[in-house]
């Protein structure tokens, strides 16, 4: 079985293994499930989408 490295998430900034890659920034596994279950009206919502911006997702005008 092949040892995975840890990647540092761009949403917590923690060192973890599972998670996903987006346009080659990693999104941890825990990151990821809670951002899903997020509301929209939540102001957790805005933290996620502001650092999603890092990474060139926003839409183009």
């Amino acid at each position: 079985m092949e040892q995975q490295t840890e990647q540092s998430c761009i949403i917590c900034g923690q060192l973890k293994q599972e998670g996903i890659v987006i346009v080659s920034h990693f999104i941890c596994e825990d990151c990821e499930s809670e951002m899903v279950r997020t509301d929209a009206e939540d102001i957790k919502y805005r933290f996620f989408i502001g650092r999603m911006k890092k990474i060139g997702l926003q839409k183009n005008a």
